[in-house]
């Protein structure tokens, strides 16, 4: 293991320390540092020894705090959701070899937004990317005064300086109906996510949906949120309410699991009894005991995106487009499956006879 004690007892190691270690001088050690030219290649091996016999690593950071530019792009993200986990990943892949940092900053039940921008504000970051922002846009707009800002995730009408990078949330609503309806499903409860980033779009998306495949009569939206307490909250509404739906199209994937485990603890068989569908194709969908059907956004490329616009914006680049909305597929995993045969003679008769106004809850 490389030492670490090589500067003061305690203190982390130093240029100075390297250049003592290597016995050469501390410029010709910042040259081999900084990449730059100057030194030979076997000097810069020598150097790049002595720093990991010593346990040196540059401060990137204070080194940039110097500089003219911080080149840092501050990250807004939720602390609890696993979809803006995924994005910061992203975020990271598109950022680092564009020669920028990250500077995160969590919201989270006892830290608003207000105080994660701030944050990043203080850190001197060059631009922000917000991660399904809920601020009004109002204020958004204030903080686009001061620097650029990307939204991703979240509609944003005619907001003055605001870049927007987000998926055709309707659409995916839209997608999900179809897939069930293809399946057999009539009956296709909608659990949404109140006033979230994408809710009215994912409401607006379900409702045409159910539409056009004659379904309006059984639309219908139990409300929800964005948390798996939020979705257990739904599933119990419904499970209390009457007979169940067959179908279930959850806000997002932790919604949907909150709904899993309600119907899990009540003994009604997923997809058995009733398919479920999530949002996001988040890395919880994914888990194998999980297996979710839902529907997909593309996070690198959201990511990409939100990382391109913000240093298009800092190298004065004219955008062609303030939104860009990429289209969200579907992802069929073990959740879904066609209803169980109706037993009901009259209600097979309405499913045989095609769309038809529901009886009365």
């Amino acid at each position: 293991m490389p030492s670490t004690h090589a500067g003061p007892e305690g203190k982390r190691p130093t240029l100075a320390d390297v250049a003592a270690r290597a016995g050469v001088s501390t410029a010709l050690v910042s040259i081999v540092m900084r990449g730059a030219k100057g030194a030979s290649d076997r000097t810069r091996e020598h150097v790049l020894r002595a720093a990991k016999e010593i346990g040196y690593r540059p401060d990137t950071r204070a080194r940039l705090l110097r500089s003219s530019r911080s080149r840092l792009l501050g990250v807004q993200f939720g602390l609890q959701q696993p979809f803006h986990a995924d994005l910061v990943e992203g975020v990271y892949a598109a950022a680092e070899p564009a020669g920028y940092q990250i500077a995160l900053s969590a919201v989270a039940p006892t830290r608003g937004e207000r105080h994660a921008v701030e944050t990043l504000l203080a850190d001197r970051c060059e631009a922000l990317i917000l991660l399904g922002p809920q601020a009004p846009a109002a204020q958004l707009a204030e903080v686009a005064a001061q620097l650029p800002l990307v939204s991703v995730a979240r509609r944003l009408r005619r907001t003055a300086g605001i870049d927007v990078v987000r998926t055709a949330d309707d659409d995916g609503a839209r997608q999900a109906v179809g897939h069930l309806v293809a399946l057999g499903h009539r009956d296709i409860v909608h659990i949404d996510g109140g006033k979230a980033p994408g809710a009215a779009d994912r409401r607006r998306g379900y409702r045409t949906a159910m539409s056009r495949h004659g379904l309006s009569g059984y639309a219908r939206i139990q409300a929800g949120g964005l948390t798996e307490e939020d979705g257990a909250a739904a599933a119990r509404a419904l499970l209390g309410g009457g007979p169940l739906p067959t179908a279930v199209l959850a806000f997002n994937d932790r919604c949907a699991t909150g709904v899993l485990d309600a119907f899990l603890r009540a003994g009604v068989p997923v997809p058995g009894e009733v398919s479920v569908v999530g949002f996001d194709n988040s890395h919880l969908a994914r888990l194998a005991h999980i297996d979710l059907t839902t529907v997909g956004q593309d996070i690198p490329r959201l990511a990409s995106l939100a990382v391109g616009r913000a240093i298009a914006r800092l190298d004065g680049e004219p955008a062609a487009e303030r939104e860009i909305v990429i289209a969200p597929h579907l992802v069929v995993r073990g959740t879904t499956a066609a209803p169980r045969p109706v037993r009901d003679p009259y209600a097979a008769r309405d499913q045989a006879a095609g769309p038809a106004t529901p009886p009365a809850r």
